[in-house]
């Protein structure tokens, strides 16, 4: 098997945020023969149509070149309003542009929602989905990943504490890598 990198793209700009410990984790627990890591996204300036016919954002050329170069994307995001954080939305959206140069396309995905309600994010995944299919982004169906009450799955030091949630990732990441694997032969 060939080396993989895949990006994780985190919903929450919060220094504590629970989103970043879980791609921590994942990070952590990254299978062999893959390279998972973080895409920052709290530097993208709000997209705005007009930069598609000018200049753009110092810092969007770069990260659409990441995306490109990525094997598969992890979002992992947070439930603002019964859907994705603002942040999250506009990386999508810089990625995306202009039309008919859609970094994301094709790249397998992983969408992992959570709260700290018994909800787990429900809203924000299936907002999240909704978007992923326009991009062309072939997601994992199955399993399906919301945590709920993710404030009790850590200690302080952001470290996951809860056996059957860190198993369960660890089983989340076998079936991601051998979806990437399905959806990557050939491509390079």
């Amino acid at each position: 098997m060939a080396a993989k990198t895949i990006g994780i793209v985190v919903g929450s700009l919060r220094k504590g945020s629970f989103s970043k410990k879980i791609a921590n984790f994942l990070i952590e627990n990254a299978p062999e023969a893959y390279t998972l890591e973080r895409i920052e996204i709290g530097d993208l300036a709000l997209y705005n149509q007009d930069y598609d016919e000018g200049e753009s954002p110092a810092a969007y050329a770069p990260f659409r070149k990441k995306i490109k170069s990525l094997d598969g994307v992890v979002f992992i995001t947070p439930e603002y309003n019964r859907s994705v954080p603002g942040v999250l939305k506009n990386a999508i959206d810089v990625g995306s542009r202009p039309y008919g140069q859609n970094a994301w396309g094709g790249k397998p995905t992983l969408v992992i929602s959570s709260s700290i309600s018994n909800l787990s994010g429900f809203g924000a995944n299936h907002h999240l989905r909704q978007s992923l299919v326009f991009l062309d982004m072939p997601t994992l169906q199955q399993p399906e990943v919301y945590l709920a009450n993710v404030q009790k799955l850590f200690d302080d030091n952001g470290h996951l504490t809860n056996e059957d949630t860190a198993n369960f990732l660890r089983q989340v990441l076998d079936s991601y890598t051998k979806f990437v694997e399905q959806h990557t032969k050939g491509s390079h």
